[in-house]
C-alpha cells in the first residue's frame, strides 16, 4: 500500500489542476462545476486521511518524480506533520466551498476552479522536499487567491486586494532570493540534501534566514503583520476562512520545516524566536480590542493566535513541538468557524459592523451556538480544543524554562476572551436597530445585481426586498406581534449558511473531548521534526 501511495504523491497537486482547469473550460453549468468540484476535494481529503494513517507510526513516504535518483528529481515526501496539516487544509477547502455553494457564491463560472486550484498549490506546498518547488507551488496558491480576492469582493475600494497582491510578490521575490542565495552556497535547494546545513556554514545560515524572514511576512508575524488585517476584510467570509486555513498555515508549516531540517533546531536563535512570536501574541490581541467589525477583530485575533503556534518552534522541545502542532491544527479549524458563523450573520443582515448588529442570541441560536463554541474554544477554555493547546504550550514554555513566555500566553488568552465578549455583547446582545432590516435587504439586492458597496441601489428595489422577506419568514412564528421587543421580524441566516460553521465547531469539541488521540499524533510529528534521519533517508537514500 505504501508503495503504491508513493507513487500519488504527485496526484495531490495535479489532481486538482488538472480539474480545476478543466472546470474552466465546461459551459456556464454551475451546477456540475460545483458537484465536480465537491467530489475532487472530497476525494482529496480521503486521500489525505490515508497518509496520515500510513504515516501515524512515523513512516516517512517519499517519491522522485519521473523516477529520478534522489537528489535530481523533484522530490514529494509526505511524514504525519505534513498529512496532518494536509487533512486539515482539505477539511476547510470542503467546509469553504460547501459554503460558498450555500451562499451562492459558487455560480460565478470561475470560483470551483480557483478553489481547486488552490488546493493543488496547498498540497504541492506541504509534500515537496525541494525549495524552489515550495516557491513555485506558493505562487500556485497565490494566483487563485488573487482571483477569489477580486471576484468576490463587494467593495469599492480595491486597496486592501492591491495590498494582498503587492506584499506577496513582494514576499515571494525575496523566498526566491533566498533560495537562490542557499544554491550559490550549497549547490542544491533539496531538503533533505541540506539536512543540518545552516549549522555547519553560517553563510547558508544567512540564506536561509532571507528564506524564513520571506515566509514571515507571508505568515503575518510581528512586524510584517499589519498588511494581513486590511486585507482579509475586503472579500467574503469564504474567502477569509479558506485564507485564514491555508495561506498563513502553509506559511507556518514551512518555518517549521526549514527549522527544523535546515538549521536542525539550532538552539542559537531560539530567544530571538521566542521574542517575536511574543510580540505577536500582544500586538495582535491589542489590535483586536480596537476594532469595529467582527471579522477586522477576528483578523487581528489570528495575527495573536500565530505568534502562539510559532512559540513550539521557538521551543523546539518535544513537548513544545507537539502543543505547537496540536495549536496549529486546532486554530485551523477554530478559526475558520469563527469566520463563517459571523460571516453569515454578515451576510444575511448586510453589515459585520458592532455597532449595527444585536439580538442574535435569541434571533440565530444555531449561529449563536456555533460562535459561542469556538469562540470558547478560541479564548483557551475547557472542554474545547482551545484549552487543550494553550495547557499544553503553557506546560511546555514551563518545560523549557521559559516561564515568561507562558504568562505571556496566559495574559493574552484574557484579552481574546474580552475581545469575545466584546462581539458577544454587540451583536448577540441587545436588540438589533430598526434600519438593520434595510440595510439587509440593500446588501441582498447589491449582491443579485452585482453592484459594489459603493454603487447606489434603488429603493423602489430595497422596499419589494424587504416585503418579500417579511412574507417568508414573519408568519412562521407563532405569538408574535409588531410590537414584539425581541423583533423577530425580517430577515434569518438560512440552516445552509449556518450548517459549516456549525460542522467546524463540532470538530472542536471533539478534538478537546479526544484530545489525546491527536495530540499523541502531534508527539509522534514532533518527533520526526526533532529527528529528521527517517525524512533525510526517505528523500536521498542514504
Amino acid at each position: 500500500m505504501t508503495d503504491v501511495v508513493s507513487l500519488l504523491l504527485p496526484m495531490f497537486a495535479g489532481a486538482p489542476l488538472l480539474v480545476g482547469g478543466i472546470l474552466l473550460a465546461l459551459p456556464r453549468q454551475h451546477t456540475v462545476r460545483s458537484v465536480l468540484g465537491m467530489v475532487s476535494l472530497l476525494a482529496m481529503l480521503a486521500g489525505a486521511v490515508l497518509l496520515v494513517v500510513l504515516t501515524a507510526d512515523g513512516t516517512v513516504i517519499a517519491h522522485q518524480v519521473a523516477l529520478w535518483p534522489g537528489g535530481i528529481s523533484i522530490p514529494f515526501v509526505a511524514d504525519l506533520f505534513a498529512s496532518l496539516v494536509l487533512t486539515v487544509t482539505s477539511i476547510l477547502a470542503v467546509v469553504s466551498f460547501q459554503y460558498m455553494i450555500a451562499s451562492r457564491e459558487a455560480r460565478s463560472p470561475s470560483i470551483a476552479s480557483f478553489v481547486l486550484i488552490l488546493a493543488g498549490g496547498v498540497a504541492g506546498a506541504l509534500l515537496t522536499g525541494d525549495l524552489f518547488n515550495l516557491f513555485v507551488f506558493i505562487e500556485v496558491m497565490l494566483l487563485p487567491s488573487y482571483g477569489l480576492l477580486l471576484v468576490l469582493s463587494r467593495q469599492g475600494d480595491l486597496g486592501g486586494a492591491r495590498l494582498y497582491v503587492t506584499v506577496n510578490l513582494l514576499a515571494s521575490t525575496l523566498f526566491l532570493g533566498g533560495v537562490g542565495l542557499i544554491y550559490a552556497v550549497e549547490g542544491t535547494v533539496n531538503l533533505a540534501e541540506l539536512a543540518g546545513a545552516a549549522v555547519d556554514n553560517p553563510a547558508t545560515a544567512v540564506a536561509a534566514a532571507v528564506c524564513l524572514g520571506a515566509i514571515a511576512v507571508k505568515a503575518a508575524v510581528f512586524p510584517v503583520h499589519g498588511w494581513l488585517a486590511r486585507t482579509y476584510v475586503v472579500t467574503s467570509p469564504a474567502v477569509t476562512a479558506l485564507f485564514s486555513g491555508l495561506h498563513t498555515k502553509v506559511a507556518i508549516y514551512v518555518i517549521y520545516r526549514i527549522y527544523a531540517v535546515v538549521f536542525d533546531g539550532d538552539a542559537t536563535w531560539l530567544v530571538i524566536a521566542l521574542v517575536i512570536t511574543s510580540l505577536t501574541m500582544v500586538i495582535g490581541v491589542f489590535g483586536a480590542m480596537g476594532e469595529p467589525t467582527m471579522r477586522s477583530i477576528l483578523v487581528f485575533h489570528m495575527v495573536s493566535q500565530i505568534g502562539y503556534i510559532l512559540v513550539g518552534v521557538g521551543l523546539f522541545t518535544q513537548l513544545g513541538l507537539t502543543a505547537g502542532i496540536f495549536y496549529l491544527l486546532h486554530h485551523m479549524i477554530v478559526k475558520a468557524s469563527l469566520f463563517l458563523s459571523t460571516g453569515a450573520i454578515e451576510q444575511t443582515y448586510g453589515s459585520g459592523r458592532l455597532d449595527q448588529l444585536g439580538g442574535m442570541r435569541t434571533r440565530e441560536p444555531l449561529i449563536t451556538a456555533a460562535f459561542v463554541i469556538a469562540a470558547l474554544s478560541l479564548a483557551g477554555l475547557p472542554p474545547f480544543s482551545g484549552f487543550v493547546a494553550k495547557f499544553s504550550l503553557i506546560l511546555a514554555t514551563i518545560d523549557a524554562g521559559q516561564v515568561i513566555v507562558g504568562i505571556v500566553a496566559i495574559a493574552v488568552s484574557l484579552f481574546t476572551l474580552l475581545s469575545m465578549l466584546k462581539i458577544w455583547a454587540a451583536v448577540f446582545n441587545g436588540k438589533l436597530p430598526q434600519d438593520s432590516e434595510r440595510r439587509a435587504a440593500e446588501a441582498r439586492v447589491r449582491e443579485t445585481a452585482g453592484l459594489l458597496d459603493d454603487e447606489p441601489v434603488e429603493a423602489a428595489a430595497v422596499d419589494a426586498e424587504m416585503q418579500a422577506v417579511r412574507e417568508r419568514h414573519d408568519t412562521a412564528r407563532a405569538g408574535e406581534s409588531d410590537d414584539d421587543t425581541h423583533d423577530h421580524h425580517g430577515p434569518r441566516v438560512p440552516l445552509r449558511l449556518a450548517l459549516p460553521a456549525l460542522q467546524l465547531a463540532a470538530i472542536t469539541v471533539c478534538l478537546g473531548i479526544g484530545a489525546e488521540f491527536l495530540l499523541g499524533l502531534s508527539e509522534q510529528a514532533a518527533a520526526g521534526l526533532i529527528d529528521t534521519t527517517d525524512y533525510v533517508v526517505a528523500v536521498i537514500g542514504q
